[in-house]
């Protein structure tokens, strides 16, 4: 509640000045004073101050808001992480934190998560975290960071180097959309971390699970899927005893409140307390694999380290994520244009792949080029990703990117400028560029098109070479996995630049669920095949 009292500069001057007698407050004649010493701007001058009106505030509502939910220039709501224990522990849900909360479910998708093969973890670590994704409601900027091959992911961790980082909600919600699961980190280092460490895990065991139950609590609240632990700081004998019960705790409790959770584990300390990476899983740091879900090496490996790793994972291959920085910082295998020559060993020996910061692309290029580049960097990739095959319907999409330069609702713009918004990304396509079969050198790429769109901010752009002997060109956008029903409705919104005389359909194939596989099928035949629980577009 606010209230205000109007006083002009003589009041104030009164009321300062305390009650006057009324014969003190009877005008007196002015002095005599000689013409030299006169000033009559000055007398104008008080009279116009006199006459100006102050307001001052008698009382006032401060703003609710803690300050880690909106931006301090803008003060629009923001995605946020915590710094300190304190702040971890003294957090409780409270009606401000709703607008972080995802409300995409994590969608279902073939293979699924649990499957025993190898899975491929891209890991987000973009100058200090909490950029333009922060906005919890969008924001203004112009060539923004998206990343839009969901298809050859598994997990995606926002990376920050704050201790509790939460995931921005626009990131959950676009990757849940195309059945990725999301991990928060939780990292400690240096003194601090060291320090840190030492209060909650040096103790007893009511300490650690105090931490444990509000990592599993946050997660639950916000609606992500677990956390990668990072601990790069050594640790005393009494805390290192207590970590694989800490892990294996916060594994057991996320399990139990957050179905399909993960908790991951980075190499880092060993068992004896000392923080020294040791580039693969071994019997100095087993122990923590064997108290979680899985295991996050460090970089500088070489293949014999994936050929010792073999005995110690035993049937656990696929919960060993090999780390691959794409920056190439230090004593790596591949890294930037050359990721593929990592990915090829990790694959070869049946491992998990971790893609630290593939957003070099985006850091260290040209930014005119990202699209191009984003492009090249996973084609280059494509052979050791397999593709993940869409599970449920209905299935719609305006392959909006999240992004644009205009806002448009079903063909109507709306406003333009720049926006940058992740949870308004829709489903991207499957697949990418198509080369026709023969010699004919005839090719078929898809691109995201800023430039025009139907609902968002962007659309799809099919663009190619088709010789005139070619008559008929299918170029396969997604893969569905779902029971065929009795009646399909389909319906397609395009716009035609080129040849008139050049027709547009959607093309539906169907067949046997054991007999269909994701292939680099370029031209879809349009027969019929009969029901079945395989679908492709």
């Amino acid at each position: 509640m606010e209230a205000s009292t109007v006083l002009t500069r003589a009041t104030v001057r009164r009321l300062r000045q305390g009650p006057a007698a009324p014969e003190a407050m009877a005008p007196k004649e002015p002095d005599r004073l000689p013409r030299r010493q006169r000033r009559p701007g000055r007398r104008i001058k008080e009279d116009q101050e006199a006459a100006a009106v102050f307001r001052e505030v008698v009382s006032f509502t401060p703003d609710p808001l803690p300050v880690r939910y909106y931006d301090k220039d803008t003060t629009e709501p923001i995605s946020f992480y915590f710094s300190s224990l304190e702040e971890l522990l003294a957090w409780t849900p409270h009606m401000e934190d709703g607008f972080n909360v995802a409300l995409e479910p994590l969608g279902c998708r073939q293979p699924p998560l649990s499957s025993r093969r190898p899975r491929t973890l891209l890991c987000h670590d973009m100058m200090g975290g909490y950029l333009e994704d922060r906005f919890i409601q969008g924001s203004a900027v112009q060539n923004p960071y998206s990343f839009y091959h969901w298809q050859y992911i598994d997990i995606f961790v926002y990376f920050s180097h704050h201790t509790v980082t939460i995931p921005p909600v626009g990131w959950t919600n676009a990757a849940h959309r195309h059945g990725v699961c999301v991990l928060g980190t939780f990292i400690t280092e240096w003194n601090d971390g060291a320090r840190l460490c030492e209060a909650f895990l040096a103790g007893e065991e009511r300490s650690y699970q105090a931490v444990a139950d509000r990592l599993v609590q946050i997660a639950q609240f916000f609606h992500f899927d677990g956390w990668l632990i990072n601990i790069e700081n050594p640790l005393s004998l009494a805390a290192v005893r207590n970590t694989p019960l800490f892990l294996r705790y916060l594994t057991t409790q996320l399990h139990r409140q957050v179905p399909g959770s993960l908790v991951l584990w980075y190499d880092s300390v060993l068992q004896s307390g000392s923080l020294k990476w040791q580039d693969e899983l071994n019997e100095h740091n087993r122990v923590f694999f064997d108290s979680c879900d899985g295991f996050f090496t460090n970089y500088n490996w070489r293949e014999e380290h994936l050929e010792r790793m073999l005995g110690q994972a035993g049937e656990r291959l696929a919960d060993v994520y090999v780390g691959v920085d794409v920056f190439a910082r230090g004593n790596v295998v591949g890294g930037r244009f050359d990721t593929d020559k990592s990915l090829e060993l990790i694959r070869k020996h049946g491992f998990s792949a971790a893609l630290f910061a593939p957003g070099w692309v985006y850091e260290c290029l040209e930014k005119a080029d990202f699209f191009q580049n984003q492009d090249k960097f996973w084609s280059l990739l494509q052979r050791f990703l397999p593709t993940h095959s869409i599970c449920s319907l209905p299935f719609i999409t305006s392959f909006c990117l999240g992004m644009g330069t205009r806002r448009v609702c079903y063909g109507q713009e709306q406003a333009v400028g720049p926006w940058y918004h992740p949870s308004a990304q829709e489903t991207q396509p499957l697949f990418g560029e198509h080369k026709l079969p023969g010699d004919s050198g005839g090719w078929v790429k898809m691109h995201c098109c800023l430039a025009d769109a139907w609902h968002g901010g962007s659309s799809l752009l099919l663009q190619g070479v088709i010789p005139p002997e070619v008559s008929n060109v299918a170029v396969r956008l997604f893969s569905l996995q779902v029971p065929v029903p009795p009646r399909i409705f389909l319906s397609l919104v395009y716009k035609l630049e080129g040849p008139s005389d050049v027709g547009v359909a959607l093309e539906l194939t169907t067949g046997d669920a054991g007999g269909c596989h994701i292939g680099s099928i370029s031209v879809l035949n349009v027969e019929l095949l009969g029901r079945s629980q395989e679908a492709g577009i």
